[in-house]
């Protein structure tokens, strides 16, 4: 073969496999999308939202920011939110990372387990300004498989966020809270001997009572307990006003009243519906009957017996030893009610509380009200007795001179 020829053929060559390789040659990775390393949402698209909406498992709760940067939970009464939880799912967003891109393929991502579970933040007319999905969690590491909107991307964020989309558990809870260097006056019930006041003129001063038994003084640590208890209240659920159990409690309650040192008054009453102890109904006879109907009709009532008053005078002597006792009643204990709370704050309309008050009525713990002074002498203990006049020691020159002896 020419020398000329075979240059030829290895050109042909050398050009077919060029042809090869460009049309087998493997998909380009997918370009970096800009968003990786960056917060999953940035404080700019915060800012511009109005509403936060949680989704998951068929459920959604909103909260709506106001204009003074508070927010309320329209699902739950408009209560007032609770911030500390809306800071901490937006914390999460804007700390979360987006750590790469896993798949654009629409086969990985239906394996991903894209949901409901849903962030969404909205303007002031429910439009979406900012929408992501979540999907499972990887196998291994941490992190959660995120989707915005509707676009064909799926990506890992190192997010660590659980919804909670109970909308009663987004609104806050606390209804009180004194700061106990505030107060200077407290006027504290008894059933017994009426009620007690303490009061202080100073906050550094001791706390004195206007019933004080003698030889007693007020027990600090009691009176700082109280004031936890009734000066830091939170709600654990509510029920409507006309609820019974919170007209019940209101007709057992027990009114506390605190005085600031601004002569601000605050009255927190706290009640329970009683245990009750109610008579059982008598027990069912074989016949299904109950009460006087167990007795029998007035015809068997008034029959005559057969046997002879002698027999059966002495057969009741005989059995008068064996006869059983009465019955005892039987009754049957029914638990006292939930504890409710109402609060009158001596702020009025600025006072939050007061609004609250004329929506709901507020069920509290139960030791908030059990662990409450029972009785007057709780208040107080035993006095150090007063200290003994120290004696005058004499000086030395006013010692007597010793007498000298006589010779």
């Amino acid at each position: 073969m020419k020398l000329r020829t075979l240059i030829v053929y290895v050109v042909i060559l050398a050009a077919l496999s060029g042809l090869v390789f460009f049309l087998q040659r493997p998909a380009p990775p997918p370009s970096a999308d800009a968003r990786l390393g960056q917060a999953l949402v940035n404080t700019a698209t915060i800012e511009k939202a109005a509403k936060l909406r949680l989704t998951d498992q068929g459920k959604s709760v909103t909260v709506v920011r106001q204009p003074d940067g508070t927010w309320r939970v329209p699902g739950y009464f408009d209560f007032p939110a609770d911030f500390s939880k809306v800071s901490g799912i937006i914390g999460n967003l804007t700390e979360a990372k987006l750590d790469r891109l896993v798949t654009s393929s629409a086969d990985r991502i239906a394996r991903l387990e894209f949901k409901d579970t849903k962030i969404e933040l909205l303007d002031s007319t429910d439009k979406v300004v900012w929408s992501v999905t979540l999907g499972k969690n990887p196998d291994s590491g941490g992190g959660r498989f995120v989707r915005f909107g509707a676009e064909q991307k799926a990506f890992l964020a190192t997010l660590n966020a659980w919804l909670d989309t109970e909308p009663k558990n987004w609104a806050n809870s606390e209804l009180l809270n004194l700061k106990p260097d505030d107060i200077a006056k407290i006027e504290i019930p008894f059933a017994e001997g009426g009620p007690v006041t303490v009061s202080r003129a100073k906050k550094d001063d001791s706390w004195t009572a206007d019933k004080t038994p003698a030889g007693q003084k007020v027990k600090t640590d009691k009176i700082s307990s109280l004031l936890s208890s009734i000066g830091n209240i939170r709600f654990s659920d509510t029920n409507d006003l006309t609820d019974a159990n919170f007209t019940a409690a209101k007709a057992s309650e027990r009114l506390f009243k605190l005085e600031t040192f601004d002569h601000k008054v605050i009255k927190v009453a706290l009640g329970r519906k009683p245990e009750e102890k109610k008579l059982k109904p008598p027990a069912a006879t074989t016949d299904g009957k109950t009460g006087p109907a167990a007795l029998g009709s007035m015809a068997d009532l008034t029959k005559k017996d057969d046997k002879p008053k002698e027999a059966d005078a002495k057969a009741g002597d005989e059995k008068k030893s064996d006869e059983p006792k009465p019955l005892a009643p039987e009754y049957e204990t029914i638990p006292a009610g939930p504890v409710f709370v109402t609060i009158s704050h001596g702020d009025g309309a600025a006072a939050q509380v007061n609004a609250l008050m004329a929506k709901r009525a507020f069920q509290v713990s139960e030791y908030t009200f059990t662990g409450l002074p029972q009785k007057a002498d709780e208040l107080f203990e035993p006095a150090p007795p007063p200290e003994a006049p120290k004696s005058e020691k004499k000086k030395p020159d006013d010692a007597k001179p010793a007498e000298s002896k006589q010779e």
